[in-house]
């Protein structure tokens, strides 16, 4: 009776289920039938074998990077520059949103916003190479700027006092507009006699910030938070990549960037699979674990 009632209501809604349908198709093709390829990670993957013919080797390839001496180097990188990035750089979409939301001319608001969203398109080789130039220890603009107030020139990158600054600080400043764009939407949402009842009861900006404009991101602040988590143990490889070197080998070293090394420079399939799987792993029971969390505490969950 409730799975008629089910594919009752669905033919009813069927154009919407019909607008669903490519995404769905895409996840599959993309998301789900790449999974049968998590094997190789059981395995010693060799490209005349391919992935059903190669021999199986258990948990080798785990319990060679849990015996590998830098193992717990690089998950503590790891851990940190996420944990970094998510508390430091999370707030960030939302205060820039609600500043968008408090400018009261349009034409500046649309500048602002659109230059804020330009980065994100930006690959991270452009975005690192603009940094070398900017922040170069000879000829460059900011060092340029510090010797002509009569300080002395930094060596902002590849240096281990400044490597988590400049790695937080850009990653920050890419991302920030293109992901401030969903909390402008939410405040967009926000019913306005909520604000007009606010300025009778004496509230000013501050308190009608405060008292309703978070309250109306909060939700949705609450399902990204969740889905940032799983991406936790995800530093990210090409940021850390470009602007790691070996000076700062030992705070940069994280897991995507020994898995790109392990599997494309080294030729080490299986055991990158392995660290992968792990990554993928740990993302998930982070996932499940907060989303109980956020159930209980908000009532606002994935699931």
């Amino acid at each position: 009776m409730r799975s008629s009632l089910l594919w009752k209501k669905i033919w009813q809604h069927k154009v919407f289920y019909f607008f669903l349908l490519p995404g769905l198709v895409w996840f599959f093709i993309f998301s789900y039938v790449p999974l049968f390829g998590v094997q190789v990670a059981f395995r010693d993957y060799t490209f005349s074998g391919g992935f059903t013919g190669s021999p199986w080797a258990g948990l080798k390839y785990f319990q060679q990077f849990f015996d590998y001496y830098k193992f717990e180097q690089i998950l503590r990188n790891t851990i940190i520059i996420s944990f970094m990035k998510l508390f430091i750089g999370f707030p960030m979409p939302i205060l820039l949103a609600i500043l968008l939301n408090e400018i009261r001319s349009i034409k500046f608001q649309k500048t602002v916003q659109t230059l804020s969203y330009l980065p994100h398109f930006v690959s991270w080789i452009v975005v690192v190479t603009l940094m070398q130039r900017l922040l170069s220890l000879h000829g460059g603009p900011v060092n340029e700027l510090l010797i002509a107030l009569g300080m002395e020139p930094v060596q902002f990158l590849y240096n281990t006092s400044w490597f988590y600054q400049v790695i937080v600080g850009s990653d920050i400043w890419k991302s920030i507009g293109w992901n401030s764009i969903i909390y402008m939407a939410a405040i967009a949402g926000i019913d306005q006699q909520l604000y007009e009842a606010a300025k009778i009861d004496g509230a000013n900006r501050f308190r009608q910030i405060w008292h309703v404009t978070l309250p109306g991101v909060r939700n949705i602040a609450i399902i990204l938070f969740i889905l940032s988590i799983g991406s936790l143990m995800s530093a990210g490889y090409e940021q850390l990549l470009l602007l790691s070197g070996p000076a700062t080998a030992g705070i940069g070293s994280v897991l995507d960037v020994h898995v790109i090394q392990s599997g494309i420079s080294e030729g080490r399939l299986s055991y990158a699979a392995a660290v992968g799987l792990f990554q993928s792993v740990i993302g998930l029971v982070l996932i499940l674990a907060v989303n109980r969390i956020a159930r209980k505490v908000s009532d606002v969950s994935l699931f």
